[in-house]
């Protein structure tokens, strides 16, 4: 076979069936025009155009199976893509709520534990401050107990004056001493009280209406409650205006008020635990 045959015959297999089939029917209708109309030679022409015609058509339909086949793929790889891409979606969502969630519930617990220290904080000054207290309880009840002339009842201390003085004047004896004049509260300090006090006494206490008249306060500014006045008592005279303990020689009932400028002993009251 010679070079040029050869040549020609790689140049015809490069060449796809289609355009194939289009130079042989190119060529059988050029030759058809130059030799004229043969019966025989007609009749061959027309089964091989034919022939040509199916095969063109046959490759058109494998084509076409070909074109709608990868349609087909790429419609199901969209579609696959697409499913994925949800999915994906999904996930990230519930991920990003899981997050959310979690930021919520430690941001709870951030919180409860910070008041839960706020709260043991304030109980451990109140605890401190308690025992501040008890100490200084402690150390001034240290410095009474021994002297004869205090008394302890229900955390307090109590002292008798024997000199007879003013209630002004009982009353700077009283502070001189680290007290003030007695504030009564119950029953039960009452009865102690009277019982502390020498039978036949007066005493002063630290009640008084000095600021607004027939309106009782303790020396402490707070408001009379416990009230225990003898019958009478207190009368209406505008200058009676200081009470005294052991009044009448009913135990319990034995308040009055007196002119400020009268001379009685007093009892002083130092709180030990406030």
């Amino acid at each position: 076979m010679s070079q040029s045959v050869y040549d020609d015959h790689l140049w015809i297999e490069e060449l796809n069936t289609e355009d194939l089939t289009e130079m042989v029917v190119v060529y059988y209708e050029s030759v058809d025009a130059v030799r004229g109309h043969d019966p025989n030679t007609d009749t061959e022409d027309a089964n091989i155009k034919k022939t040509l015609r199916t095969k063109k058509k046959e490759s058109h339909t494998a084509d076409s199976r070909f074109y709608r086949l990868t349609a087909v793929c790429l419609g199901l790889l969209c579609v696959l893509l697409l499913t994925a891409t949800i999915a994906l979606w999904i996930k990230l969502y519930s991920l990003m709520t899981s997050k959310e969630q979690l930021q919520t519930n430690l941001t709870k617990e951030r919180d409860q534990l910070q008041t839960s220290y706020t709260n043991l904080t304030i109980e451990r000054d109140q605890l401190q401050t308690q025992r501040d207290a008890l100490q200084k309880g402690m150390s001034e009840l240290e410095k009474h107990i021994n002297k004869p002339e205090w008394s302890y009842y229900n955390y307090s201390i109590y002292y008798i004056s024997t000199e007879t003085k003013t209630w002004k004047k009982s009353r700077e004896d009283c502070r001189e001493r680290g007290a003030d004049l007695l504030i009564i509260n119950s029953r039960e300090e009452q009865d102690f009280i009277e019982k502390f006090r020498r039978r036949g006494q007066k005493a002063w206490i630290g009640l008084t209406d000095s600021e607004t008249e027939g309106v009782w306060k303790w020396v402490d500014g707070s408001a009379l409650t416990t009230k225990f006045w003898r019958s009478g008592e207190p009368n209406s005279s505008g200058d009676e205006d200081c009470v005294v303990t052991g009044h009448a020689s009913d135990p319990v009932y034995s308040w009055a008020n007196y002119f400020c400028n009268n001379k009685f002993v007093c009892i002083c009251e130092k709180r030990i635990y406030e």
